[in-house]
């Protein structure tokens, strides 16, 4: 009898293990690079993401999470249109 909890938490670690591995094969179908400027200093970063959309909202944030500083920098940081855009894929 104490070998079924041990066994549902094997097959368990296993499909955790598995949606990893599957998650992290680049499927992403975009990837960009960005950079941008903000406050007299530049950041480039590089994203990727199912859609287009996605791939460069996260290019931009990342750029933005190294050169703003606190809520207000960083909401005009990532309104700011990007000083170069590179679609890589």
């Amino acid at each position: 009898m104490k070998k079924k909890p041990v066994l549902i938490g094997i097959v368990f670690a296993i499909l955790i293990l598995g949606v990893l591995i599957y998650s992290s094969m680049n499927l992403a179908a975009y990837r960009v690079e960005v950079c941008m400027t903000f406050n007299g200093q530049m950041s480039c970063k590089t994203a990727a993401g199912a859609q287009k959309e996605t791939a460069l909202r996260a290019a931009i944030e990342n750029a933005c999470a190294d050169i703003a500083s606190g809520v207000t920098d960083s909401i005009a940081c990532t309104n700011t249109e990007p000083s170069k855009e590179t679609w890589l894929k």
